[in-house]
């Protein structure tokens, strides 16, 4: 016979990065008996890259073994894209640009949704960034975004190095 485990699920919106013990994870955490601090710690180094913007976070508690996972969520490419640039809006027209994203930002970008995105390798993510980029009115590397996609293949050594270049940073402290 198979027993289902019983698994408790709170979902909330947290600033990345800025994730307390108070409201809403402690009081939707206190009476599942899990360590408060050690959830909250774990949140805050998987959201520490979207300071500023709300991340959607999911916790998954096992309620007999006290074992937990926690899920991230990204929020939206243009969200990322606005606070990649400073932005405070897009274009509502986007034949008018208002913004230039260079490799490097764009390849940071969809490295964060990497996750949320439905392409299967960096280059298919990058053309779903590009898409987003070009609906908002922001050219890649000063082209449209059918422009920049046309000519990925012009790209890819500098898109190697933004890569290569964003894992080390990754790697230190």
């Amino acid at each position: 016979m198979v027993v289902e485990m019983a698994k408790e699920t709170i979902e909330v919106l947290i600033e990345g990065g800025k994730a307390t013990a108070g409201p809403p994870i402690g009081p939707a955490l206190g009476p599942l008996g899990i360590n408060i601090g050690q959830v909250v710690s774990e949140i805050n180094k998987k959201t520490a890259s979207f300071k500023g913007m709300q991340v959607p976070v999911k916790i998954i508690v096992d309620t007999e073994t006290k074992e937990y996972n926690i899920t991230i969520g990204t929020p939206p490419t243009s969200a990322l894209i606005k606070k990649e640039l400073g932005l405070a809006k897009a274009s509502s027209k986007p034949q008018e640009i208002v913004a230039n994203l260079s490799i490097e930002q764009i390849v940071k970008i969809a490295k964060m949704k990497s996750d949320d995105t439905l392409g299967k390798d960096i280059i298919a993510k990058i053309k779903e960034v590009a898409g987003t980029a070009n609906s908002m009115g922001i050219s890649i590397e000063g082209m449209r975004a059918k422009d920049f996609i046309k000519n990925l293949d012009k790209f890819k050594d500098k898109i190697d190095k933004a890569i290569k270049s964003d894992q080390q940073s990754a790697k230190q402290p």
